[in-house]
């Protein structure tokens, strides 16, 4: 169901954006698994679950970034590419996957499960719409009409 437009809420929606998210999550889940088995038992290294985990994250960033716009300025929406840089680095240097993936998953269950005060927290400023803050600056600006010639 779409999402009704705001003027409180910059949030932006499309048809079967939640499915799209049901099954990105489903597949990241699916990836964990497996990494968490290669990372645990050390006998294989992170590999495709790695790369899976990665790529859907990236989806999920993406879909959340494009229908929340002010999500990349709070902390649970920073914290998210740390997370992917995390997993880039167990592709990378498979033999820190170990204390990166617990590290990832330690930090992860703070930032998801603390309270909306500190997730949404805004550590680089209020959030301002692009659109809104450029419209602002164009009707700030004295017109050319009005210049004496």
């Amino acid at each position: 169901m779409p999402r009704p437009d705001s003027p409180h809420s910059p949030r932006r929606d499309f048809p079967g954006r939640r499915w799209l998210i049901v099954g990105l999550r489903s597949l990241h889940l699916v990836a964990l698994m497996p990494l968490a088995v290669a990372v645990l038992s050390a006998s294989t290294p992170p590999g495709w679950a790695a790369w899976g985990l990665l790529l859907t994250g990236l989806g999920l960033w993406g879909i959340e970034l494009w229908s929340n716009p002010k999500h990349r300025g709070e902390l649970a929406g920073l914290f998210i590419p740390l997370k992917l840089a995390g997993v880039a680095g167990m592709i990378a240097l498979p033999t820190l996957a170990p204390p990166l993936f617990w590290l990832l998953v330690a930090a992860s269950s703070v930032v998801s499960h603390a309270p909306a005060g500190f997730r949404h927290w805004r550590p680089l400023g209020p959030w301002q719409d692009p659109a809104m803050s450029a419209q602002a600056d164009r009707e700030s600006r004295p017109s050319r009409a009005s210049k004496p010639g």
